[in-house]
């Protein structure tokens, strides 16, 4: 801004002194008429310019403190699903920590790859975000050629929340228990012939398979863009089945128009304690939960992730946010960045063997 002025008589600097006034910059010059008047060298012009050059951009650095405009925080699935829930509710309360509103951007598809891949090519300046479920951690398993780096394009901020997993049906069908459904299953193929999930590499995906791996069935995957669309086809009778989050599930089965068989988990729910696990069903192998991480893109730099990672956790101790989330189903975490880390590190391998084990090849 100020490298161009030059400086000659009075009549020039009258000239000058109206450039930088335009510019927002001719405060600096306030009293310069008294200057004139004890004829001021020209060293000590300049020596003012040098002082007013690192004034500017002390003002400019302050006034950029990180956050100074709104968060984008991309749901890689649809409205509606486990990941959005948790996701809104993050977000209203990362609005109080942060200052700034937080827009929650829904990009589903592919798995949620489609908005993964935008998160890992986004600016690594802190102003978008992603929450990733566990197939962020699946996906290498099940696609051959992933447009994005699962560990690293993304910087780990923190595990937000968890939540169990759902075995649920029409009310048409007729069963009420896992081995109930199994019998029927087996009995008419023709009308218990598949099962909906949020996608291909889901949680859910892979736990239909290994429900058909441990009982014999052999029920066809039918994927949908997310945890919403897969309710809705649920509620409407285009697959007689499921495997979807409690947060998804708990309000249409609480409603009675959809019904739950068990709980894929070692012990029962503490907000849904009527719903048998999968252990007391009779498939104690079938255990899978759904896990929610927050991610900034790889090269965000360390004062923002800290920043981040310190709101995130804030928000996340909140009572009135634990009693949202554990009454849709879903603990609060809230852990470290390294502990996220290390979580993912052993994720990967753990659900590529178990794909390999349900027979799922690499798309």
């Amino acid at each position: 801004m100020l490298s161009h002025v030059r400086f000659g008589g009075k009549a020039d600097i009258d000239s000058q002194l109206a450039v930088m006034q335009q510019h927002g910059t001719g405060t600096i010059w306030y009293g310069w008429r008294s200057f004139w008047g004890r004829a001021m060298r020209r060293r000590e012009i300049l020596t003012l310019l040098g002082g007013a050059a690192m004034i500017l951009p002390a003002a400019a650095g302050a006034a950029g403190a990180f956050p100074n405009r709104p968060i984008r925080l991309i749901v890689p699935y649809p409205p509606g699903g486990g990941t959005d829930i948790v996701g809104r509710v993050l977000g209203d309360k990362l609005r109080a920590s942060l200052g700034q509103p937080i827009v929650i951007d829904n990009r589903g598809g592919a798995g949620g790859m489609l908005g993964t891949e935008l998160a890992a090519k986004a600016a690594p300046d802190g102003y978008t975000l992603l929450l990733a479920p566990t197939s962020h951690v699946i996906n290498p398993s099940i696609y051959a050629k992933l447009p994005y780096d699962t560990v690293k394009d993304f910087a780990p901020i923190t595990m937000v929340a968890s939540a169990s997993i759902l075995m649920a049906v029409n009310p048409r069908v007729p069963a009420t228990t896992v081995r109930g459904f199994v019998e029927a299953a087996k009995a008419d193929p023709k009308s218990l012939a598949n099962y909906g999930s949020a996608g291909v590499g889901t949680v859910f995906h892979l736990t239909g398979q290994l429900f058909n791996e441990l009982t014999g069935l052999a029920l066809q995957h039918v994927p949908y863009r997310g945890g919403g669309p897969t309710v809705t086809a649920l509620l409407a009778g285009e697959v007689p089945l499921a495997f979807e989050t409690t947060l998804s599930l708990q309000p249409h089965v609480r409603a009675g128009t959809l019904r739950a068989l068990a709980i894929t988990s070692p012990k029962r729910s503490a907000t849904m304690p009527e719903i048998p696990d999968t252990a007391e069903a009779g498939y104690p192998q079938l255990v899978a939960e759904n896990s929610y991480a927050l991610f900034a893109p790889a090269g965000a730099p360390a004062p923002i992730l800290e920043r981040l990672h310190e709101a995130t956790v804030t928000a996340l101790a909140l009572p009135d946010v634990r009693d949202k989330l554990r009454d849709q189903g879903a603990e609060v975490v809230g852990n470290s960045s390294a502990e996220l880390a290390a979580y993912i590190a052993t994720e990967v391998p753990k659900w590529a063997a178990l794909a390999r084990k349900a027979g799922v090849k690499p798309e």
